[in-house]
């Protein structure tokens, strides 16, 4: 008793500074740095009249304010108020697909995937399901390991039959929309969630090793027998314009290619040391956007595009540690499912401006320009800090011994 009332006057002590992850929001104020510097001066080309960096303030000061909101909120019930969330984010993925076209709901670059508010404020749905999801698959496995007293293959069975009707849904749904990017985040978070879920690696690995030998096949089947391709599934040639464009850049350098050729000599060009702030020379259509590794890579060179994975990796380090010592097993999934996330993001992003993956629509966090997807992510960092946040003295004193 005297051991537990002692743990108690512990947390009461614990000062309120002491309670907030200082090293994760300062890992946020190096990303809000490195964001507002290159979307400064990929302005300079004026492709547009509007001043995103003035907007990117904006939208990382309301992205402080959902996190430090979020932080207040417990875990515990973060996660009693989850399924409410999932349902909420699925009306709103389902109306973007039923109600018709108007100010509220508007075609923007060819898609209908916003609610445009007061005719200035979009939000994108899609972004926040990937938050949500997160959360929903963690209590998903987090209470079905809770009331599973013995674990066998069937039961793994059950757990994969969960997060997989679990995830159907906002899939289908972003699917619908013709938001593949999308659906690929929800893909690494599915699967990262299910690597850390407890499942048998009897059952993991075979269906690992045979979604890579399928994704294989289809790149080669792709690159030496488009016919086959055509014949067997349907799909035809002119229809794979993105996947040959990414294999031959040059020869669709005046369609589908021109983003790749341009990025790739924007960062080509660079050299170790970039043209300088503001010394940006090759254009790039939307290069605020998804595209903005290009410009750090030309303006900043090979340096510079070093010192942004270095912070990334900062990043992983940082919520991997926080993973490992969490007693709360919904916590510790939440932060594998936000660290896949990220994760696939930065590969998908960099590696589409360098050759090395397919042009998909997905920004680099924290970095790209927009409202939508950073309001998500800082969504995600409010509930990491939650977790540090109302984190008892002895578990905090194990994340630092970690560290």
């Amino acid at each position: 008793m005297a051991q537990s009332s002692n743990t108690t006057r512990t947390k009461i002590k614990r000062p309120w500074i002491e309670k907030i992850d200082w090293w994760l929001i300062i890992l946020i104020l190096c990303f809000f740095t490195v964001s507002l510097t290159v979307i400064t001066s990929a302005m300079d080309g004026q492709q547009y009249g509007t001043n995103f960096a003035e907007r990117q303030v904006f939208y990382y000061i309301l992205g402080f304010i959902l996190a430090f909101s979020i932080m207040l909120i417990k875990p515990k019930l973060i996660n009693k108020w989850v399924f409410v969330l999932y349902f909420l984010g699925n009306l709103a993925l389902l109306g973007l697909l039923i109600l018709p076209e108007s100010s509220l709901t508007p075609t923007i670059n060819g898609a209908k995937s916003w609610y445009v508010f007061f005719g200035r404020l979009s939000l994108q749905p899609s972004e926040f399901m990937k938050i949500i999801l997160i959360l929903t698959l963690s209590k998903v496995v987090y209470d079905h390991n809770r009331f599973t007293y013995y674990k066998s293959f069937q039961t793994d069975i059950i757990l994969l039959m969960k997060i997989g009707l679990t995830a159907i849904i906002p899939m289908i749904l972003i699917l619908l929309q013709n938001d593949l990017g999308t659906t690929l985040v929800l893909l690494a978070i599915i699967l990262g969630i299910t690597v850390v879920s407890g499942v048998t690696w009897r059952i993991l690995a075979p269906f690992l090793i045979g979604l890579t030998a399928i994704g294989a096949t289809l790149i080669l089947a792709i690159i030496y027998k488009p016919e086959l391709i055509d014949k067997v599934l349907g799909i035809k040639t002119y229809q794979l314009g993105r996947i040959n464009s990414w294999l031959n850049p040059a020869q669709y350098s005046d369609g589908e290619g021109f983003h790749l050729m341009e990025s790739l000599k924007a960062i080509g060009s660079g050299g170790l040391f970039g043209k300088g702030f503001k010394g940006g020379e090759v254009y790039i259509p939307e290069n605020h956007t998804d595209f903005i590794f290009s410009v750090i890579g030309e303006e900043f060179g090979f340096i510079g595009t070093v010192i942004v994975l270095v912070l990334f990796l900062a990043l992983f380090t940082h919520l991997i540690r926080m993973a490992q010592v969490s007693t709360n097993q919904f916590a510790s999934i939440f932060l594998v499912g936000l660290i896949s996330m990220i994760i696939f993001h930065v590969f998908q992003n960099i590696g589409m401006t360098i050759q090395v993956v397919p042009i998909t629509g997905i920004p680099l966090p924290f970095i790209s320009y927009g409202g939508s997807a950073l309001w998500a992510l800082m969504c995600g960092v409010g509930v990491a800090l939650s977790i540090f946040y109302h984190s008892d003295a002895e578990q905090i004193k194990k994340y630092k011994q970690v560290r």
